[in-house]
């Protein structure tokens, strides 16, 4: 009867274990699933969580327009971002921005160009040191001289963290973005430049988020906007709103989910707070290395984020436009003609019913074409859905025509699909989904992911989650150990014969106090210890810290420092534990059972592989930080270094440490009878005898 009850008590604790793991499982899923779905939220301002309520203007119905043929009420311009140039790397990274600076700017001819960021490579030849080269700098002046691009567009340039490696103020002779840029001379951080076009004016509005001071790599990857520009950025945009600016196009280098912002409220809710925004352009994250494509996503307050991919590798860059307030893009590989963007229907994909009126599509009579080439362009035809292809008539400038009766397409998704011809035989299909009765497509999970995210808490959720993985299952398992001494708890048993198998391993790893203490009080300093004392800035020491960098008399919150601790401890720290715990059965079992023969050498050194596989990965990664940081930092670095002395002398006293250290461990887990001993059997108990020996 008791083993009965015993049973269903097992059986009700399993259940109730994983009814919890499930509840909280689902909870986590439901939120990121709201956090994320802006689909469903964007036509109902009611339903937008109360964090990014904007002003009550916003709750007005953006203007409608008469869409028809005329040339009036359309502007457009480029982006081009993460240009990188670099007098080590890929010297084509120059001849064809110059290239894009002459013929692209030359043939679409844009109100405006946007360069948002990493103007500069700021690398040294073997890529892990960084400092600002003033070689690369005057070739991106060059290019812009020779090219004549201020007279020809509007050059609004910005700076990237790249821009901002080894600064350690803003008035720093090393800040070569003051004298090289188009912009620096003028607004050195944020800024503002308008334009009028026929009766709108667009409002232009550059966000620098780097820091001051700004750190060598890698620790500027997350940006920072202080209390005195957020209160710039709203000045901006409050001039903007005073001056009757029709249209707020946002652009930086930092994706907002990259930038932390000292004020209540974040930054996506700064730039929703002005109905007049329209999209925030951005780059930084060069597709995540081409695993995220297309990055994405419609904000919470109603406003398009649009990460470009970067020139350095890609050649990628951005042709957009609002057309009669409607406002459509398409990325473009470089010398990849002809460039086509289709205005009007918009890309159903793209849609923002708190910024625009899609009364103005439904009502419009002309479908408009933007077509660009390096050759005259001879044909532009417009086909929807199955139905026959039309020719479009050349209106003005890029800008073709045709017309079109809306209401065969009220409900649903449609295809328009356009294909330009130009006088040289180049030919360009291209095609979108729209939608003229709400109906909506979903933007990618990925994309919504990195862009609607906070990557600083996320780096700080990896760094705690492997903290508490090193920490939490050796203390509740040395608990678990006294409990069971102090017969307060039977032996447990895992079912699964993995599970039991490192269960085994960390127990005994967790009653070894050679091991147990140097491994929990080294996870805790992490958390609270300085991690390297160095040249954070060049000729200026500084001190890394989890939680934040103190350098050149001010601090840096912490935020990659965060990613750089996780990849410490799970690349380094989190496999030691787990080869001290293999090595440290090993070890009883053998005094359990000694081998018949001794190990040969080649077998003696084949079971320290692994571990010199691990120290020589530390080891490089010591040197990368020595190419980074220097000598002194290197030599004053717990972090990196240290735990190189630290996991040598814990590997050597798994196998030199005493016997005697593992007789607590041999009370639970000798697979002997208890050491009780006997006239007829006097080796009974023999590896607890052995031990206590």
């Amino acid at each position: 009867m008791n083993n009965l009850n015993l049973s269903e008590m097992r059986i009700s604790m399993s259940a109730l274990i994983f009814l919890v793991f499930t509840l909280v499982l689902s909870i986590f899923v439901a939120n990121v699933a709201d956090f994320i779905d802006v689909d469903t939220h964007a036509f109902d301002q009611a339903s937008v969580p109360k964090r990014f309520h904007p002003e009550k203007s916003l709750r007005q119905r953006p203007e409608k327009y008469d869409v028809d043929d005329s040339f009036e009420n359309i502007m457009w311009f480029l982006q081009i971002s993460d240009i990188h140039i670099s007098i080590f790397q890929d010297l084509s990274r120059i001849t064809e921005f110059k290239e894009f600076c002459d013929v692209t700017v030359g043939t679409i001819q844009p109100y405006v160009v946007l360069a948002s960021g990493d103007l500069t490579d700021a690398k040294t030849r073997d890529k892990m040191g960084s400092r600002q080269i003033i070689e690369e700098w005057q070739h991106y002046k060059n290019v812009l001289d020779e090219t004549n691009i201020v007279k020809r567009t509007i050059w609004l340039d910005v700076r990237g963290n790249h821009d901002n490696f080894n600064i350690p103020h803003f008035d720093s002779k090393n800040n070569y973005y003051l004298n090289y840029s188009v912009q620096g001379k003028l607004h050195p951080r944020s800024y503002m430049h308008q334009i009028t076009v026929d009766s709108e004016k667009y409002s232009f509005i550059a966000i620098d988020a780097c820091l001051e001071p700004g750190p060598r790599r890698p620790f500027n990857f997350v940006g920072m906007l202080d209390r005195r520009e957020i209160e710039r950025i709203h000045q901006l945009a409050n001039e903007s709103k005073q001056t009757n600016g029709n249209f707020i196009i946002w652009f930086g280098h930092y994706p907002t989910s990259c930038i932390l912002a000292q004020c209540n409220d974040g930054v996506r809710n700064i730039l929703g707070n002005y109905k007049e925004s329209m999209v925030y352009l951005c780059g930084h994250l060069h597709m995540l290395g081409g695993v995220v494509p297309n990055m994405y996503t419609l904000q919470y307050p109603g406003f398009l984020e649009l990460e470009l991919a970067d020139w350095m590798d890609n050649r990628m860059y951005r042709l957009a436009a609002i057309d009669h307030g409607q406002f459509s893009f398409t990325d473009i590989k470089h010398r990849d003609w002809p460039v086509v963007l289709i205005t009007n229907p918009k890309h159903a994909l793209f849609m923002m019913p708190q910024k625009e009126n899609v009364q103005s599509m439904i009502e419009s009579t002309h479908v408009r074409v933007l077509a660009f080439s390096v050759a005259p362009v001879k044909s532009v035809e417009v086909q929807i859905d199955e139905g026959a292809w039309m020719q479009c008539r050349h209106a003005k400038g890029p800008l073709y025509v045709t017309a079109w009766n809306s209401s065969y397409y009220k409900s649903g998704i449609h295809r328009i699909q356009v294909r330009v011809l130009d006088e040289d035989g180049r030919k360009k299909v291209v095609f979108q989904p729209f939608s003229l009765d709400g109906s909506r497509l979903t933007f990618k999970i990925l994309p919504r992911l990195i862009l609607m995210s906070n990557v600083s808490h996320l780096f700080q959720s990896l760094f705690a989650s492997v903290l508490l993985i090193m920490i939490v299952p050796l203390c509740v398992l040395r608990l678990l150990h006294f409990m069971y001494k102090g017969k307060r708890l039977r032996q447990p048993r895992v079912p699964i014969k993995v599970f039991q198998w490192w269960y085994r391993k960390l127990w005994i790893l967790s009653t070894v106090d050679r091991l147990f203490f140097p491994l929990v009080l080294y996870a805790l300093y992490l958390t609270i210890g300085p991690w390297a004392i160095g040249e954070v800035i060049e000729n200026h020491v500084g001190v890394i810290f989890a939680w934040g960098i103190f350098v050149a008399n001010s601090f840096l919150p912490g935020s990659f420092t965060y990613a750089y601790g996780f990849f410490q401890l799970f690349t380094f720290h989190l496999p030691l534990v787990l080869m001290l715990a293999h090595r440290i059965d090993r070890r009883l079992r053998e005094i359990e059972k000694p081998p018949k023969k001794s190990p040969t050498f080649l077998q003696r050194l084949w079971s320290h592989v692994p571990f010199f596989a691990l120290v020589a990965l530390q080891i490089s990664m010591v040197y990368f930080f020595w190419l980074a940081y220097g000598t002194i930092a290197t030599v004053l670095c717990p972090l990196r270094t240290w735990s190189i002395f630290l996991a040598a002398w814990l590997w050597h006293q798994t196998h030199a440490m005493p016997q005697s250290c593992l007789r607590s461990a041999a009370t639970v887990w000798s697979s002997r009878e208890p050491p009780v001993r006997s006239v007829t059997n006097p080796n009974r108990g023999s590896i607890y005898n052995c031990i206590m020996a």
